[in-house]
């Protein structure tokens, strides 16, 4: 008896389970107040213990959602794989109602997973008669037009039974924060957040129950100007949305007994003004200690000095639920190197460019100001560089009230810096390393991707990817966080969004920043520069501009491939073809786009470098070679949509752009265009070539490179299709000798330069340590780093299969070279983490794979034999796990289910 339990035991330790993991509802993990009538479900499957454990693909699941205790809805057992982006298909839901829920699968071989744990959504307000709340402001002023001090609101009110839970929904005009008794409600920044505030505006949904008390209570916020009022854009503007900041609260409380009360914004409110003199994005925040009004969100408190709010108008926009993680502190920096200038500058170097600001701990006498500059660089004397912030001065100045020792943070604004100059300091406290923390500021998207080789300046340059995207997706995607712009770039996102999706999960990113994008199309189709919209350019004759406009066909795509959200796409397939439509009748009928206001190939070196002439690529030939690659994309979106008659149309438009591009800018010979590094990386990469003229025109691309001594001359748009497109014509030695360039220009002479994050221009510090023009030279611009996607694919060797999107099928196969011996990258996919990780051995060349369940992939060997192939020390066909195996040329290529894998090639001496 004993030996049957031993022997029981044992095969339960040895037989793999199956188990269910990662739930979420839409974008999200137990999201609070959302507006999606028909949730998408997502898991992930585990199959323990892993290293063991191959093959395993989902057969079947099962879903249950319960409100209230009580089961709702049940798929049953339903046939089929998807495991991401299923549709809640069960009773309408409604507002304010909390659902749960929770899955169980089956896999191929008729195992049975257990339940899930349980996971839950919240409905949010979907009707706008159910807010009941009013907006409230202070009286009008003509102080409403410049910078002023943040008014502070509040209401009490009194708790009378048992409470069950509590809402509190929350926006306004401007930013806020929310306060219940005294306590600051959730950790969110910059709500409500930036959209386009005309049409689309966001409210949070925070559970408050635990904040309540029996008996007195008080309701508080403060609002500051932010996006909605405040310095917005490079022309020094203010007030591109509106002249009142404004608040719109709505407190539900549901106590024990069944009774629902309400407190809610309105004329019963007061307001007053605090201790925010002035707060700004752009130019910092003035906070005087001494102003601070203790209490002031808590009860008991006298307020009968305060006066009454007043009843604003509501704004024309709709309220939508956040889709993306909100923006929190991620992070804190220590100094690395404190010193004091020969003007009495303290200068704190924090040792990493990024975005946030600085915490101060300080003692003094009270009326003592504190200044606090921030700048990226230092100039050739060591002082804070701050000509690259043209209008933005970038500074806060805090007021100590004294008394003992005071730390501070600003509330409204957000800084691009590694260094901070601090002026004002008490003698008697001279600082130390716990003077300044850098806190650091961003969305907060999960680091999906990692990629480290060999090489420690190419991982300096992820890094530097790295930081440059955390820096910029700060709740829009940002062309910058220091000067006076910060704005939506729609051709910097275009460009970089392959590289971001595989460093961060930023689908509800993006799908929150495509809503504003649909949004602010102009009827024509045409598309502004920058998303939201706040340059007021003419959207039918000016914005429409190849490249940057395209962000919205391209970036949708980009998304459909990296998470297999075909929701995302059908929302914004409309504005997708919209803009072809727009490019076709710019184009007219022969498909050449000549006219108009265009960017070009910005920052391309005939722009930073009079010296390398010929480096102009022309704007007709861009635009219309984007014209095509959106027509083309439009045409897989729409077969990818079930839209036949779309795609056939399409395709035939791309088929006609395509010649038209061929007879206006190709030779017979290959010639490309004006022979530019631009032209034949566009030219290739958009598939815009015969194929008996891809040879000619890689070589002449590789050949181009060459007679610039390995270094490039592509600005935004030409940069990222250029590796690419040099490995697809197998030039994998110009292309590893182009990112390991370090002189300039390159992505590595930054780095020989002391860069922590992406430069805007290739030599935003010149060799001499002169500065490039100041009025346009972030050191904090993610544009160049859309790199990073060629790094994964290429050395890494992970790419997405678009064929079954999502990671559902994947492709392993890194091409080493450049003198490196080894990488490692890995990816969270929708279904879990797939890792490519090689290196060289004496004799052989390894390759380790791991695919998480419900996946395959094939895994590509190059330049070897089957007979030179062992996964796991066997011959590699009829291993568990492999489905197939096959010669492709010089390569084998192995397809695999999930599972891990060790793949040796023995090389030839």
């Amino acid at each position: 008896m004993t030996s049957a339990i031993v022997l029981c035991a044992l095969l339960a330790i040895q037989q793999p389970s199956l188990g269910v993991t990662g739930l979420r509802v839409e974008y999200l993990i137990d999201p609070l107040g959302i507006d999606a009538v028909h949730p998408r479900l997502s898991w992930r499957i585990t199959s323990d213990p892993a290293p063991t454990e191959r093959n395993t693909m989902q057969a079947a699941y099962e879903i249950q959602v319960m409100r209230s205790e009580r089961l709702i809805w049940d798929t049953g057992r339903t046939p089929g794989d998807s495991s991401v982006f299923v549709t809640y298909a069960g009773p309408a839901v409604e507002s304010r109602r909390r659902y749960e829920w929770r899955v169980r699968v089956w896999d191929a071989r008729g195992r049975e997973s257990p339940w899930s744990a349980t996971a839950s959504w919240e409905m949010g307000l979907l009707e706008p008669a159910q807010w009941t709340a009013a907006w409230i402001g202070t009286a009008p002023s003509p102080m409403d037009s410049v910078e002023g001090p943040s008014p502070l609101f509040r209401r009490a009110f009194r708790v009378s039974g048992i409470v069950a839970r509590a809402r509190l929904y929350a926006t306004s005009l401007g930013l806020y924060e929310a306060y219940l008794n005294g306590a600051r409600v959730g950790d969110q920044l910059f709500t409500p957040g930036w959209t386009s505030y005309s049409r689309r505006l966001q409210y949070q949904t925070y559970d408050v129950t635990k904040l309540l008390k029996a008996g007195d209570n008080a309701l508080g916020a403060v609002l500051g100007d932010g996006w909605y009022r405040g310095q917005l854009g490079f022309e020094g503007r203010r007030n591109v949305y509106g002249k009142r900041v404004g608040l719109r609260m709505q407190l539900e409380i549901i106590y024990q007994d069944g009774r629902i009360e309400r407190v809610v914004s309105d004329s019963q409110w007061k307001t007053a003004t605090g201790p925010i003199q002035a707060s700004d994005i752009y130019g910092g925040e003035t906070y005087d200690a001494r102003l601070e009004r203790s209490g002031w969100a808590a009860v008991p408190y006298d307020d009968s000095k305060w006066g009454r709010v007043a009843l604003l108008s509501a704004p024309p926009a709709r309220f939508v639920t956040p889709e993306s993680p909100p923006v929190r502190r991620i992070g804190a920096l220590k100094p690395v190197a404190i010193r004091r200038t020969a003007s009495g500058e303290t200068i704190v170097d924090l040792g990493q460019n990024f975005t946030g600001w600085a915490r101060l701990k300080v003692r003094g006498a009270a009326g003592t100001v504190v200044t606090m500059r921030f700048a990226e660089v230092l100039d050739r004397d060591g002082n804070l560089y701050t000509a690259n912030l043209r209008r933005a001065s970038q500074t806060d100045r805090y007021t100590l009230r004294g008394g003992g020792e005071e730390i501070y943070e600003p509330h409204f604004t957000f800084h691009g810096f590694r260094y901070v100059g601090i002026t004002g300091l008490p003698e008697r406290a001279p600082p130390d390393s716990s003077t300044i923390t850098g806190i650091v500021v961003s969305s907060v998207l999960a680091q999906t991707g990692s990629f480290e080789t060999s090489d420690s300046l190419l991982n300096r340059l992820q890094q530097n990817i790295v930081w440059g995207q955390r820096s910029n997706f700060l709740d829009v995607p940002t062309d910058c966080p220091q000067r006076d712009e910060r704005l939506g770039w729609t051709g910097d996102a275009q460009v970089f969004a392959p590289t971001a999706a595989f460093n961060m999960d930023v689908a509800g990113f993006f799908a929150k920043w495509l809503g504003d994008l649909a949004a602010d199309q102009d009827p024509s189709g045409s598309l502004p520069w920058v998303i939201p919209d706040v340059l007021d350019a003419d959207s039918a004759r000016a914005s429409g501009t190849a490249g940057w406009s395209d962000a919205t066909v391209i970036v949708p795509w980009t998304m459909y491939l990296a998470y297999g959200d075909r929701g995302l796409l059908e929302r914004q397939y409309p504005s997708m073809r919209a803009w072809v439509e727009f490019e076709r009748r710019r184009a007219g009928p022969d498909f050449i786009w000549q006219p108009g206001w265009q960017f070009g190939d910005w920052l391309a070196l005939h722009s930073d470098d009079p010296s390398y002439p010929g480096a102009t690529t022309l704007t007709d030939f861009i635009a219309t070679a984007y014209f095509a690659h959106s027509t083309d994309l439009v045409a897989r979106a729409a077969r990818a949509l079930g839209k036949a008659s779309d795609a056939a149309q399409y395709e035939e438009l791309f088929q006609d752009v395509r010649a038209a591009f061929n007879r206006e800018f190709v030779s017979a010979g290959g010639r490309v265009g004006e022979n530019t590094q631009t032209a034949y990386a566009l030219a290739l990469g958009f598939n815009l070539l015969p194929d008996s003229l891809v040879p000619a025109a890689g070589e002449r691309l590789a050949a181009a490179v060459r007679a610039r001594d390995l270094h490039l001359t592509t600005g935004f748009l030409g940069t990222p299709q250029l590796l690419p497109v040099l490995s697809a014509t197998t030039h994998f030695d110009v292309a590893y000798a182009l990112l390991l360039q370090k002189s300039y220009p390159s992505w590595l002479y930054p780095i020989t330069r002391g860069a922590t994050t992406m430069w805007e221009r290739w030599d935003g510090i010149r060799p001499d340590s002169s500065f490039e023009d100041a009025g346009m030279n972030s050191f904090n611009h993610y544009a160049f780093g859309g790199v990073g996607d060629w790094m994964y694919r290429t050395i890494g060797g992970i790419s997405l299969d678009p064929r079954e999107p999502g990671g559902k099928k994947l492709q392993i196969g890194p091409r080493p070279g450049g003198n490196l011996t080894r990488a490692r990258a890995s990816l969270e996919t929708p279904y879990g983490k797939v890792v490519s990780a090689w290196r060289f051995g004496e004799r052989d060349f390894i390759l380790d794979a791991s695919l998480p369940p419900n996946t395959t992939a094939d895994v590509t060997l190059i330049e070897t034999t089957m007979d030179r192939v062992r996964e796991g020390g066997r011959a590699v066909r009829g291993v568990p796990g492999v489905h197939d195996v096959r010669q492709v040329g010089r390569d084998v290529v192995v397809t695999i289910g999930s599972g891990d894998y060790t793949f040796t090639v023995t090389r030839v001496p």
